[in-house]
């Protein structure tokens, strides 16, 4: 991750913003609509300019989630499915963020 750039209202360098900024908040997301990371949906909505598009199910294997711990990329699938926990570094990820998927994630195909 130390060559992508993570816009918003950053808190510090491991991608916590004003909005949301715990010890867990640790990741940003690559957002489908410009391809551009930010840590959330409200640092979106507040600097980016236009509209939020989920990602659609189909392109889950695209890496567009990063870790503010290990600055490590990763599929959206292997996001979703980590329990919390970055797979690579196994720093724990909020919990709660999985209230919000929705707002970033078209669901699943089962």
């Amino acid at each position: 991750m130390n060559s992508i750039q993570i816009k918003g209202k950053l808190y510090d360098d491991e991608t916590r913003c004003e909005h949301y900024h715990s010890y867990l908040d640790i990741v940003a997301i690559k957002f489908y609509c410009c391809n551009e990371y930010y840590p959330c949906i409200t640092c979106h909505k507040e600097t980016a300019g236009h509209e939020v598009h989920v990602w659609p199910d189909d392109k889950f294997n695209e890496k567009a989630v990063a870790c503010g711990k290990c600055k490590t990329e990763m599929t959206i699938h292997d996001y979703l499915s980590s329990d919390s926990q970055c797979p690579y570094c196994k720093a724990k990820f909020n919990e709660g963020c999985k209230l919000h998927r929705h707002l970033y994630f078209q669901a699943e195909n089962n």
